[in-house]
């Protein structure tokens, strides 16, 4: 099934309030379909939050990154379930992934795996003591997200083509680090453009501040879309 271009971004609300965060939605109006809500928002009233925008329409992924033994995994994607959330991430450890895939069953969330971090290059993973370039450890993760029943990956649109290639149609690609030409890198090492990272494969695009930082976030955001639009037409 073709996703509709506005259902392809998904707009992270990296914003320290829900004042904020309500402010930002008003906006955004109907222009924005996806939020995504990490850690600076959920510890901030953003669960509760999730379950506003849900109940609003809105489809919502919730980017916890859930990494812990298998039992307190389970029950912390049980409690996701029960807010209406559409994605959830979790780190592509091989004991978590399975606890998720199990606490999901019977329910339309979406599990995503996070392969290595779009602020990780080579070199930190050394630092970490990995023997592994991002690319090879990516690889190895992403197989095992897929034997374990994962439905898709979070990944930096740099291994978006070889993902694709490897894992076929099936499995949702969500790419963060996106930024449109000329917009600042900030803290991320693997970055791509809207149109490269649809083309290398990508379904979803997390965007966070070429939007929210803008002049006219709703603006911003129309223009991401209409190139999401034009690379997929």
């Amino acid at each position: 099934m073709k996703l509709d271009p506005r259902e392809r971004l998904i707009v992270a609300l990296d914003v320290s309030s829900i004042a904020e965060a309500e402010a930002l939605v008003a906006r955004l109006g109907e222009t924005v379909s996806f939020y995504k809500i990490g850690y600076q928002l959920a510890f901030a009233g953003g669960i509760d939050f999730a379950r506003v925008l849900a109940g609003a329409g809105k489809r919502i992924f919730l980017d916890l990154k859930l990494h812990d033994i298998g039992n307190t995994v389970a029950r912390g994607v049980e409690g996701v379930v029960r807010l209406g959330a559409s994605f959830l991430s979790v780190h592509a450890y091989p004991q978590t992934m399975h606890a998720a895939v199990d606490a999901r069953k019977g329910s339309s969330l979406r599990l995503l795996a996070v392969t290595v971090l779009t602020s990780y290059g080579d070199a930190d993973l050394a630092a970490a003591g990995y023997d592994f370039t991002v690319s090879e450890l990516v690889g190895e993760r992403a197989a095992q997200a897929r034997d374990v029943g994962i439905d898709g990956l979070v990944c930096s649109g740099e291994e978006a083509a070889m993902l694709r290639s490897d894992l076929g149609a099936s499995m949702i690609l969500v790419t963060p680090g996106i930024r449109p030409a000329g917009a600042a890198a900030g803290d991320q090492k693997r970055i791509m453009t809207p149109a490269a990272a649809i083309a290398a494969g990508a379904d979803h695009l997390v965007v966070g501040r070429p939007i929210i930082a803008a002049p006219d976030p709703k603006a911003a955001a129309d223009a991401i879309i209409a190139e999401i639009s034009a690379a997929t037409s």
